[in-house]
C-alpha cells in the first residue's frame, strides 16, 4: 500500500446537454434538465464534504456550464482551470492531465465527458465500497459523480487499479414549473 496523504479524484460528467441544430459539438449548451441537475450535483458534493481544492474543466460549453452551476452551490469555489485536453479525451490523456496536479492538491475535481470519464474511473478503481463499482459499470449517465481515493505522496503515482471507488451518485434536480 502506498503512503502519503489521502488523495481524492472527484469525477463529474457534464449535465444533460441540448442538441441544437447547426451547433458544433464543442458549443452545445445544457438542456433544461441539465440546468436543473448541475446545481444538484454541486449540492450533493457539498453535503458529502467532497469539495475540491482544484477543478479541471473541459472547455466545452456544456462542461463549463455544469462547473458554473455546480460550484455556485458552494460558499467559495476552488480555483478552476479550463483544460482543452479534457474534451474528447481517452484514459491515457486524462491520466496525463491528472498526474500534472500539484502535490498540495488533495482533492481534484474533473468535469468532462464520456466515454473517457467512465473509462478512467473503471481503469483506476481496483475495488469499490458496497455496490458502487457494479452500479458505475452498468451506467455513468450525465451528472454522474464518482469519487476515487488512495494514499500517495503525489498525483504522478496514480496508476490503474490503485484507487478505491468510495462514492457514486447521480444527482437530479427537481422539475421546475
Amino acid at each position: 500500500m502506498s503512503s502519503g496523504p489521502l488523495r481524492r479524484l472527484v469525477v463529474l460528467r457534464h449535465a444533460k446537454s441540448a442538441r441544437p441544430e447547426g451547433v458544433p459539438d464543442h458549443r452545445r449548451p445544457l438542456a433544461p434538465r441539465g440546468l436543473r441537475d448541475a446545481p444538484a450535483a454541486g449540492r450533493a458534493l457539498a453535503e458529502a464534504d467532497l469539495l475540491p481544492d482544484l477543478a479541471l474543466c473541459s472547455t466545452a460549453v456544456r462542461a463549463r456550464q455544469t462547473w458554473q452551476l455546480a460550484s455556485a452551490e458552494w460558499g467559495t469555489p476552488p480555483p478552476v482551470r479550463h483544460e482543452p485536453r479534457l474534451y474528447a479525451a481517452d484514459v491515457p490523456a486524462l491520466l496525463a492531465v491528472v498526474r500534472e496536479t500539484p502535490p498540495e492538491v488533495e482533492t481534484l475535481l474533473l468535469v468532462g465527458h464520456n466515454p473517457g470519464l467512465a473509462d478512467l474511473v473503471r481503469t483506476l478503481a481496483g475495488d469499490g465500497l458496497d455496490d458502487t463499482l457494479d452500479r458505475l459499470r452498468a451506467k455513468f449517465p450525465t451528472s454522474a459523480i464518482a469519487v476515487l481515493a488512495w494514499h500517495a505522496p503525489g498525483w504522478p503515482a496514480l496508476a490503474p487499479g490503485a484507487a478505491l471507488l468510495t462514492w457514486f451518485r447521480v444527482p437530479r434536480g427537481g422539475s421546475r414549473t
